[in-house]
């Protein structure tokens, strides 16, 4: 790390079993409603002072980094990017040489969902690049700080279509907060820091820094802190007071309110503070997707997770609303399902840091920008303030409503016909055996949704998976830059069949940097989701959707041979009585990865489930089976 002299106490994060901690800066004063974090100092790390230096921008580079408060990297060498490689070697950081691209960027949102700092991939150029364009894109759909560094060719060669030469910058001009091209050594300091800035600020998000390799080559005068100049970029991070005074107002009328969360809720390390608020009002609670765990599970405010594939109580409380307190969520299609019939009767209070997305898709009657982190508190003291001027609500008939949903249809699932595991059991178990202290990262499909509904969550950045974009391939990377942030946790990756053989590579990785990850492939031998809804809209017909890894197939490839390949301890599971045992023995190995090969039911769908194309009040709890129930008076 650097050996200049502090002007203010470390305040790096440190790889605790604890809270993941928001990126730490340095305190001074700040003007009333800009971002107080970006205010303080926009250049994160302990600030050391840093006297000018010569040295090589790719020097330049590894020093930034490390000034920045840097401990761990995801990358892998090239030709573009090898100036920097060089002295990188004799760093402190420790860098994870990954087997594939994709796998260093999705390692890289891992480590910082489950960190709160800024996650670091690194690649060549052009095909090294590309390769990082889908967890560029992963990140942005799900709003990940992370810094993606790329070499580029040298600056006298851009756009003659030279060796390995592609546009980066364009290319994820549409997917990132930001893209910077480096051509000049001097200016990657600053680069550098505004990256950080920019990555880890505002709504957080993912920054591109290209830097041609000709800049990572030449001479340059380091100091350090560089000053970034941002031109327009002022992140509002208090809440309006009068938008927030007219938001309890409208609390404290309402007599079927629901506090809607979203994925910014965990993004600002704002769940301590939505749980008083939510105790204050006695509002039922959804957790979407990208929010589980923010709210616990075992809580009684909590109704469940809404959306496609969400609790009946959790999308119905949405839709019988009159008060939607919405708080750092975006009101995607997969909750709303058709727009114009999503909650018809509701007020709308929408508060999130991005002030693109208030209003965007369905119109609030009380837009407050600003960070949920302040925005909550100050929500509470108005609702506090407004309670006692006009009394607290009385909900138990929007309660007794809801109760009766929860216990009429409750979560589970049927024994698949054909005898063999249900997928929902093994995941189930998985989480009851870990418990909540352990981090789940599924990928994408029918597994995804099974572990969002049948692992209880108790508390934020203990589910990841990859929500937006929903990208097969996410779970294995992401898990192993989970590990690497918090080492201390254990980490499943539930995985599907299909999923697994998209980015099971990176098991070499986790084998020869003893990163102990634990996958569940909850393998039913085929593409689940699609396979499913080809069941329900295809009438059966099962096109390009066989896989033929599991039960009474060739087993291409077996998935306990490949695991012991990548050294790791493998093992498969496929009768009922067997699945605790397994998972215990998982449980005991902490050494190596661990592969298990869970052999399930290629018949078992996720239910509930509110097909595309209609409104959520055509939720089906089964196939071709729709809830009744008298509308709350």
């Amino acid at each position: 790390m650097s050996k200049g002299s502090p002007i203010s106490p470390s305040l790096m994060a440190t790889k605790s079993a604890g809270a993941p901690k928001a990126p730490e800066r340095v305190d001074r004063p700040t003007e009333a409603g800009v971002d107080t974090a970006a205010a303080a100092s926009p250049v994160l790390g302990p600030n050391n002072v840093v006297p000018p230096t010569v040295m090589t921008g790719s020097e330049a580079i590894v020093r930034s980094l490390e000034e920045l408060g840097v401990d761990d990297i995801f990358g892998l060498p090239g030709g573009a990017i090898l100036p920097t490689y060089d002295p990188l070697m004799a760093s402190g950081m420790n860098h994870v040489l990954v087997r594939h691209e994709q796998g260093a960027g999705h390692a890289a949102q891992g480590y910082a969902m489950v960190t709160g700092r800024v996650g670091v991939c690194i690649a060549t150029s052009g095909p090294g690049a590309t390769n990082l364009v889908t967890a560029i894109m992963d990140a942005h759909m799900d709003s990940v700080p992370m810094v993606a560094i790329t070499g580029q060719v040298s600056s006298g060669v851009i756009g003659t279509d030279a060796f390995q030469e592609a546009d980066i910058v364009g290319i994820t001009m549409p997917i990132t907060k930001h893209s910077f091209l480096v051509t000049d050594p001097n200016e990657i300091p600053h680069v550098m820091a505004a990256a950080f800035h920019l990555a880890s600020s505002g709504r957080p998000g993912p920054v591109l820094v290209d830097v041609a390799k000709d800049a990572q080559q030449g001479k340059m005068t380091f100091s350090w802190p560089p000053k970034i100049d941002l031109p327009g970029y002022r992140p509002v991070v208090r809440g309006h007071n009068k938008q927030v005074r007219e938001a309890a107002r409208l609390i404290a009328a309402a007599s079927k309110p629901v506090l809607y969360v979203g994925g910014g809720v965990i993004k600002a390390h704002a769940s301590a503070e939505l749980l008083e608020l939510a105790e204050l009002t006695g509002a039922p609670v959804v957790t979407t997707l990208m929010a589980r765990g923010v709210f616990p599970d075992s809580h009684p405010q909590h109704v469940g997770m809404p959306g496609m594939h969400g609790t009946v109580s959790a999308v119905t409380a949405l839709q019988q609303s009159d008060l939607l307190i919405t708080l750092g969520a975006r009101f995607d299609d997969r909750v709303t399902g058709i727009l114009k019939t999503f909650a018809p009767n509701a007020k709308v209070i929408h508060a999130d840091i991005d002030p693109a997305e208030i209003s965007k898709n369905r119109t609030a009657d009380v837009p407050i920008v600003g960070s949920v982190k302040e925005i909550i508190p100050e929500l509470t003291e108005a609702v506090r303030t407004q309670f006692e001027a006009s009394g607290t609500p009385d909900l138990d008939s929007w309660w007794a409503f809801l109760n009766n949903l929860r216990d009429t249809y409750p979560l589970g699932w049927t024994e698949p016909e054909d005898g063999l595991v249900a997928p929902q059991r093994v995941i189930e178990r998985i989480g009851a055996l870990t418990g909540p202290e352990g981090i789940y990262v599924a990928g994408v499909g029918q597994h995804q949704m099974w572990a969002a509904q049948f692992i209880k969550y108790e508390r934020p950045h203990q589910w990841l998976n990859s929500g937006g974009a929903g990208t097969m391939g996410y779970a294995v990377p992401a898990a192993m830059g989970a590990k690497v942030g918090e080492p201390d946790r254990v980490v499943w990756a539930i995985d599907g069949d299909g999923c697994f053989q998209m980015t099971n590579q990176e098991l070499a990785t986790c084998a020869i940097n003893k990163i102990p990850i634990k996958v569940a492939v909850i393998n039913n031998s085929s593409l689940g989701m699609v396979r499913q809804w080809q069941t329900l809209f295809y009438e059966g017909r099962y096109s390009n959707t066989d896989l033929n890894t599991g039960h009474d197939t060739v087993r291409i490839p077996d998935f306990v041979k490949l695991g012991e390949a990548y050294g790791c301890a493998s093992f498969r599971c496929e009768r009922v009585e067997d699945i605790d045992a397994t998972i215990q023995k998982a449980l005991e190995i902490n050494d190596r990865p661990v592969v298990i090969d869970f052999v399930v039911s290629p018949n078992s769908m996720v239910w509930p489930m509110v097909p595309a194309g209609v409104s959520n009040d055509q939720i089906q709890v089964a196939r071709n089976l729709t809830p009744e129930w008298e509308e709350e008076d």
